[in-house]
């Protein structure tokens, strides 16, 4: 069933992993999706005519992008704000609450968080003349439960969860039926992993020693954190706003284990 038929959909941070699924899967379902990155030229898997530059952190950017959106297409009706980072793209530098740099902590937050603000922003009045529409936040298991070593991206991603509580209910409160909710992966299988885990003989078990305390015993899948997306951004999810959706195989269920 072709659940997003006649849907326009941007996606952000969406040239590989998890961005990129969740749009595949969209335009498997009817959707036409708007892929975004920072890259000027798209990836090799995304054509040319449905990839449009985005910096998430610039406003100007932002305001592009929708105008883009709003004289090609009409409209929009699902933004899946997907860009972010965790802060050792660059190799690892402090992150911890007493050695962080203001900077660092800045830059995170500047496209986590700040992104994330600007992306709700354009999309509740982008959305609003028609009245309606699903905005779905990809916060993370770290928005969650504290990480020592990495204080920035957890406080970016606990924010990013609640700035989509607030986003819900302003959207209710001003009579529209605009929804907002988050996703909250775990450890999922994406390029970041691979390039950790590698191709070597020891590959199964880096693997398993990364997932030893998750119940379930095993990564996740891009394709199970697009199906997600895939629900919120349905009309089968109507009732559904001011949520969030835990993806990480058990792991926030109760067990005992060290962030």
């Amino acid at each position: 069933m072709k659940n997003l038929e006649n849907k326009i959909a941007l996606v952000t941070g969406a040239a590989r992993g998890i961005g990129l699924t969740i749009g595949e899967c969209f335009e498997n379902n009817g959707a036409i999706v708007i892929y975004s990155d920072l890259p000027e030229t798209p990836p090799k898997n995304i054509d040319k005519g449905k990839y449009i530059k985005l910096d998430v952190r610039q406003e100007n950017d932002w305001q592009n992008v929708i105008s883009y959106i709003s004289q090609k297409y009409g409209q929009l009706d699902i933004l899946v704000n997907n860009a972010g980072i965790t802060g050792f793209e660059d190799g690892f530098v402090p992150h911890d609450p007493e050695n962080a740099s203001l900077d660092d902590w800045r830059k995170v937050h500047e496209t986590n968080l700040d992104g994330v603000f600007l992306g709700c922003k354009y999309a509740i009045k982008t959305m609003k003349p028609k009245g309606v529409g699903s905005i779905i936040n990809i916060s993370s298991r770290s928005g969650l439960v504290g990480i020592p070593n990495a204080c920035a991206y957890a406080s970016s991603k606990a924010a990013v969860r609640n700035h989509s509580k607030s986003v819900a209910l302003y959207c209710a409160q001003i009579g529209t039926k605009i929804r907002c909710n988050s996703i909250h992966p775990a450890a999922i299988l994406t390029p970041m992993w691979e390039a950790i885990i590698g191709d070597g003989e020891d590959r199964e078990e880096k693997m398993a020693g990364f997932v030893k305390d998750t119940p379930l015993k095993r990564f996740g899948t891009k394709e199970e954190v697009a199906a997600m997306a895939l629900y919120l951004a349905s009309d089968a999810s109507g009732y559904v706003t001011g949520s969030e959706f835990n993806i990480d195989g058990g792991l926030l269920a109760g067990s005992a284990i060290s962030p």
